[in-house]
């Protein structure tokens, strides 16, 4: 087996799904089959990309790692990193119908190890709020209200032609 591939084999999880056929790679999906992935997360309502979107987002990814069931996209995570200092793990996510059987905790896993040989001092999360727990179980904190960092917000914004 080539080492860029592990085979998920906590068969005890398992629902109507066979281990057997459930492969993690280093790799980028198909642009189709991503975006039917990303679909299954509700996140499209609020960002309104297109397919082509979110395949120049995945493409500039530092690294990333997808899951596959019999060859079919199931679950996803990628790092945004300068290589260094700063790593950030965005867009985790697992097929619904697969998920709660160990794919989410192989994919992230297998990021955070690509960050810590790396040897990259700050790897920081984006995750919904309703996720912490999940992400607390494998050492993530959630950041205190007066760590640095903000969001932008486009209508909080000002207006930059008034020189405000």
């Amino acid at each position: 087996m080539d080492t860029n591939e592990r085979i998920v084999s906590d068969e005890n999880k398992m629902n109507n799904h066979s281990f057997n056929n459930i492969r993690i790679k280093e790799q980028l999906p198909g642009t189709d089959d991503y975006w039917d992935l990303f679909a299954t997360t509700g996140w499209n309502n609020e960002y309104n990309f297109s397919a082509a979107d979110l395949a120049k987002a995945i493409a500039n990814s530092w690294y990333a790692i997808s899951a596959f069931d019999s060859g079919k996209l199931i679950g996803f995570g990628r790092v945004i990193a300068d290589g260094l200092h700063h790593a950030l793990i965005v867009d985790i996510i697992v097929h619904p119908e697969y998920q709660g059987i160990g794919i989410g905790t192989a994919i992230l896993k297998g990021l955070l190890k690509r960050c810590k040989d790396e040897k990259i001092r700050d790897i920081q999360l984006f995750a919904a709020a309703d996720k912490y727990g999940f992400y607390e179980k494998h050492g993530f904190r959630a950041r205190p209200h007066n760590a640095p960092g903000m969001q932008y917000h486009e209508e909080s914004s000002i207006d930059l032609r008034r020189g405000e």
